[in-house]
């Protein structure tokens, strides 16, 4: 996780890039296929299956695309080779059309996803010489080079694929039109729902432990300034688990998201400088600048955020059960209670009222909660006020919450006026792959493309085969 810009790691990256969110390609094609191909790894010499423009497709692509599949821990059983190929080359055609259309790529951004993807296959496949003999290659540079060459046409295929869907845009008529096209029977069932608000109270950090950090990190500043590495420092000392490897590196320019109190400093060092200690909310820092490139900086930071003593956590345990007490007792309203007393700044303003980041909207779906959050919300009533919690936030460490539901809502078919917002992504996706197939359609006539073997026996939805 970078620290520094609250990004929190999400996991495994899928080997083919937008697999589920957009794989209508596998979604249609459930028909059985004349010559069924097991997933499970085949005695058969690797050879090309396919040719999408510039690009060749192997046999071997298809059992990397299962096994990443499956490491990410999903289901491959329903997915035959031939949707899977369809899959492929579709990507194909969007990495060969943004060619055409000179979308550049950053190998930066390649190599970063490469590395994920490597820790998660030696994950699955126990070492790097496992890794190797599973996908034939010669040696670890070959495997590395050809992994390369696939992340990057993926990540062309995405920004070609963004190109073409980024300007569409729907209408309230046509979300309206969307709506009256499908039959009463057959409108979607929209699961439970709800509308929440929360108080947050956190420890308060003395001005003892504070002062503490700061003298230690000025103690770091003056070893260094005598000879000591910062690189070295940083491994030992940082906190911030996205830098620690690297010595507390980073290269950011101004529209890196980064903090702003971090920019400030760093863009006010001159080359080969030392900052002094200064406080974001993640903690206290020292920037070391080593280069100047323009615009862009290279530096080297060491994170150290101020530690919570007990007494401060039973301070804000008492704190957040008085609050609690007084909304029972109704003395104040939970909104009132949040406006004035919570440490939350992006709740506080508007009652503690909390907002899905998937959604942009005030409704969160139960089954598709974090589970530790289901657990704490999913048997309370409107109007009901949770038991205080303690949460520990990657960014803002322990602190302590209550949870109100403002508004439960049942398990329901689709309605237009309760359920716009819904109905709105759902008439503008269908826009969306409409806008795709044309495209697809349209490139893949002008395209050159070949299948080969027991795969033009394959039943596809784009026309592949040119038939």
């Amino acid at each position: 996780m970078n620290v520094l810009n609250c990004k929190r790691v999400l996991g495994i990256f899928l080997f083919l890039i937008g697999f589920y969110a957009n794989a209508q390609e596998i979604i249609k094609e459930k028909e059985p296929e004349k010559k069924p191909v097991s997933t499970q790894k085949r005695q058969k010499v690797d050879g090309i299956i396919a040719t999408v423009g510039d690009y060749i497709v192997l046999d071997s692509d298809l059992d990397k695309a299962f096994l990443e599949i499956e490491s990410s821990g999903n289901s491959i059983k329903d997915i035959t080779r031939c949707q899977m190929l369809g899959k492929i080359l579709e990507d194909k055609l969007y990495a060969h059309q943004a060619i055409q259309d000179s979308i550049i790529v950053k190998d930066e951004e390649v190599k970063e996803k490469m590395n994920q993807q490597l820790d998660y296959m030696v994950e699955q496949l126990k070492s790097m010489e496992n890794v190797v003999k599973y996908f034939k290659k010669n040696s670890e540079d070959e495997f590395k080079t050809d992994l390369f060459e696939i992340l990057k046409q993926q990540k062309l295929a995405a920004e070609m694929q963004k190109k073409i869907i980024d300007p569409i845009q729907i209408t309230p008529e046509e979300t309206r039109n969307f709506f009256k096209k499908i039959p009463e029977s057959e409108r979607p069932l929209l699961g439970a729902e709800l509308e929440m608000a929360q108080i947050v109270i956190a420890p308060k950090v003395s001005a003892a432990e504070k002062q503490a950090v700061i003298d230690r990190l000025k103690e770091i500043k003056k070893e260094v300034l005598a000879g000591a590495s910062f690189t070295t420092k940083a491994v030992l000392y940082t906190e911030d688990p996205g830098s620690r490897s690297s010595g507390g590196f980073y290269k950011i320019n101004k529209k890196t998201p980064f903090v702003k109190e971090f920019k400030d400093v760093a863009y006010s060092l001159q080359e080969g400088e030392i900052s002094e200690p200064f406080e974001t909310e993640f903690g206290f820092h020292i920037i070391y600048l080593e280069k100047v490139k323009g615009q862009d900086l290279e530096l080297r930071h060491i994170l150290m955020a101020s530690k919570i003593t007990p007494d401060a956590l039973k301070e804000a345990k008492d704190k957040i059960e008085l609050i609690k007490k007084r909304i029972q007792d109704k003395e104040i309203t939970f909104a009132d209670a949040a406006r004035t007393l919570s440490d939350e700044k992006e709740t506080r303003a508007n009652g503690g009222t909390l907002i899905n980041p998937k959604t942009q909207d005030t409704h969160f779906e139960l089954t598709k909660m974090d589970p530790e959050f289901y657990g704490q919300v999913s048997n309370m009533n409107s109007g009901e006020v949770s038991p205080v919690i303690l949460d520990e936030d990657p960014k803002a460490g322990k602190r302590f919450k209550i949870i109100m539901v403002t508004n439960k809502i049942d398990q329901h078919v689709a309605d237009f006026s309760k359920d716009y917002t819904k109905i709105k992504d759902l008439a503008l996706k269908e826009k969306q792959i409409d806008a795709i197939a044309k495209w697809s359609e349209n490139k893949i006539k002008e395209t050159y493309i070949k299948i080969n073997g027991e795969y033009k026996d394959c039943k596809f939805t784009n026309n592949w085969l040119k038939k």
